[in-house]
Protein backbone atom coordinates (compact mmCIF):
# COMPACT_ATOMS: atom_id res chain seq x y z
CA UNK A 1 0.00 0.00 0.00
CA UNK A 2 3.08 2.38 0.96
CA UNK A 3 4.54 1.90 -2.73
CA UNK A 4 0.90 2.89 -4.53
CA UNK A 5 0.92 5.95 -2.17
CA UNK A 6 4.25 6.79 -3.11
CA UNK A 7 3.94 6.01 -6.81
CA UNK A 8 0.22 8.50 -6.76
CA UNK A 9 2.36 11.02 -5.39
CA UNK A 10 5.55 10.60 -8.02
CA UNK A 11 2.82 10.95 -11.05
CA UNK A 12 0.04 13.78 -9.54
CA UNK A 13 2.04 16.32 -10.85
CA UNK A 14 2.56 14.43 -14.32
CA UNK A 15 -1.28 13.51 -14.38
CA UNK A 16 -2.49 17.21 -13.41
CA UNK A 17 -0.74 18.91 -16.47
CA UNK A 18 -1.77 16.18 -19.15
CA UNK A 19 -5.61 17.13 -17.53
CA UNK A 20 -5.16 20.92 -17.87
CA UNK A 21 -4.19 20.82 -21.18
CA UNK A 22 -6.49 20.46 -24.11
CA UNK A 23 -5.21 18.33 -26.96
CA UNK A 24 -8.45 18.94 -29.38
CA UNK A 25 -7.84 23.17 -29.22
CA UNK A 26 -5.65 24.24 -32.30
CA UNK A 27 -2.63 25.65 -30.83
CA UNK A 28 -1.87 29.63 -32.09
CA UNK A 29 1.38 29.85 -33.79
CA UNK A 30 3.13 33.00 -33.28
CA UNK A 31 3.10 34.58 -36.70
CA UNK A 32 6.29 36.42 -38.03
CA UNK A 33 6.50 40.45 -37.89
CA UNK A 34 5.73 40.34 -41.88
CA UNK A 35 2.80 37.78 -40.80
CA UNK A 36 1.30 39.94 -38.46
CA UNK A 37 1.94 42.66 -40.49
CA UNK A 38 -0.01 41.23 -43.59
CA UNK A 39 -2.83 40.31 -41.41
CA UNK A 40 -3.03 43.96 -39.38
CA UNK A 41 -3.52 45.67 -42.72
CA UNK A 42 -5.74 43.57 -44.11
CA UNK A 43 -7.94 43.50 -41.02
CA UNK A 44 -7.77 46.91 -40.39
CA UNK A 45 -10.61 49.19 -39.27
CA UNK A 46 -12.72 46.44 -39.45
CA UNK A 47 -15.11 44.45 -36.59
CA UNK A 48 -14.62 40.83 -35.97
CA UNK A 49 -18.76 39.41 -36.17
CA UNK A 50 -20.24 36.50 -35.01
CA UNK A 51 -18.78 33.04 -36.67
CA UNK A 52 -20.02 31.27 -39.66
CA UNK A 53 -19.84 28.01 -40.26
CA UNK A 54 -19.91 28.04 -44.09
CA UNK A 55 -19.48 30.40 -46.81
CA UNK A 56 -20.80 30.76 -50.41
CA UNK A 57 -18.36 29.63 -53.29
CA UNK A 58 -18.26 32.69 -54.42
CA UNK A 59 -16.48 34.19 -51.53
CA UNK A 60 -13.37 31.90 -51.72
CA UNK A 61 -11.90 33.33 -54.93
CA UNK A 62 -10.02 36.12 -53.34
CA UNK A 63 -7.80 33.74 -50.67
CA UNK A 64 -5.08 35.13 -48.44
CA UNK A 65 -2.51 32.71 -47.20
CA UNK A 66 -1.51 34.35 -43.79
CA UNK A 67 0.46 31.39 -42.20
CA UNK A 68 0.46 27.75 -41.67
CA UNK A 69 -2.84 28.92 -39.55
CA UNK A 70 -4.62 31.59 -40.73
CA UNK A 71 -6.45 32.16 -44.43
CA UNK A 72 -8.22 34.90 -45.27
CA UNK A 73 -11.61 34.83 -47.42
CA UNK A 74 -12.04 39.07 -49.27
CA UNK A 75 -15.60 39.37 -49.90
CA UNK A 76 -15.32 42.75 -50.81
CA UNK A 77 -13.32 45.85 -49.15
CA UNK A 78 -15.43 46.47 -46.40
CA UNK A 79 -15.80 42.92 -45.32
CA UNK A 80 -12.99 39.93 -45.15
CA UNK A 81 -13.64 36.64 -43.02
CA UNK A 82 -10.57 35.17 -41.45
CA UNK A 83 -10.50 31.09 -40.85
CA UNK A 84 -8.63 29.47 -38.36
CA UNK A 85 -7.55 26.30 -39.78
CA UNK A 86 -8.40 23.34 -37.42
CA UNK A 87 -4.78 22.39 -37.10
CA UNK A 88 -1.31 23.60 -38.62
CA UNK A 89 -1.02 23.32 -42.38
CA UNK A 90 2.56 22.83 -42.83
CA UNK A 91 3.57 24.90 -46.13
CA UNK A 92 0.26 26.83 -46.62
CA UNK A 93 1.87 29.92 -45.60
CA UNK A 94 4.70 29.57 -48.30
CA UNK A 95 2.21 30.48 -51.06
CA UNK A 96 4.11 28.60 -53.72
CA UNK A 97 1.83 25.68 -53.43
CA UNK A 98 -1.73 25.66 -54.97
CA UNK A 99 -4.39 24.86 -52.83
CA UNK A 100 -6.79 21.90 -53.38
CA UNK A 101 -10.31 22.59 -52.08
CA UNK A 102 -12.29 19.28 -51.95
CA UNK A 103 -16.05 20.68 -52.48
CA UNK A 104 -19.32 19.68 -51.70
CA UNK A 105 -22.19 21.37 -52.64
CA UNK A 106 -22.04 25.43 -52.97
CA UNK A 107 -20.59 26.67 -50.15
CA UNK A 108 -17.10 26.11 -48.22
CA UNK A 109 -17.76 24.90 -44.87
CA UNK A 110 -15.51 24.52 -41.74
CA UNK A 111 -14.55 21.16 -41.37
CA UNK A 112 -13.70 21.12 -45.07
CA UNK A 113 -10.90 19.37 -46.28
CA UNK A 114 -8.06 21.00 -48.79
CA UNK A 115 -4.37 19.57 -49.65
CA UNK A 116 -1.43 21.38 -51.17
CA UNK A 117 0.29 20.40 -53.62
CA UNK A 118 3.86 21.30 -55.20
CA UNK A 119 3.39 23.96 -58.10
CA UNK A 120 7.03 22.51 -59.80
CA UNK A 121 6.40 18.76 -59.17
CA UNK A 122 3.00 17.79 -58.81
CA UNK A 123 3.57 16.22 -55.40
CA UNK A 124 0.88 16.19 -52.81
CA UNK A 125 1.20 18.08 -49.84
CA UNK A 126 -0.63 17.79 -46.15
CA UNK A 127 -4.57 17.60 -46.16
CA UNK A 128 -5.67 20.55 -44.30
CA UNK A 129 -9.03 21.28 -42.53
CA UNK A 130 -10.57 24.72 -42.31
CA UNK A 131 -12.25 26.05 -39.01
CA UNK A 132 -14.97 28.80 -38.45
CA UNK A 133 -15.45 31.63 -40.51
CA UNK A 134 -15.11 34.94 -38.31
CA UNK A 135 -16.07 37.78 -40.55
CA UNK A 136 -14.54 41.23 -40.41
CA UNK A 137 -16.61 43.78 -41.22
CA UNK A 138 -16.30 47.86 -41.84
CA UNK A 139 -18.41 49.69 -39.65
CA UNK A 140 -21.63 51.36 -41.42
CA UNK A 141 -20.26 55.00 -41.47
CA UNK A 142 -16.62 54.61 -42.28
CA UNK A 143 -16.59 55.20 -46.15
CA UNK A 144 -13.02 53.51 -46.20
Amino acid sequence: MAKFITLSFALAPLLASCAASDSSAPRAEALTPKQAEQLDKQLAGKVAGEPVRCLPTSFSTDTIRISDNILLYRQSGRIVYRNDLKSSCPGLGRDSDIMVVRQFGSSTCSGDFFHLVDRSSGIRGPTCVLGDFVPYRKPDGDKG
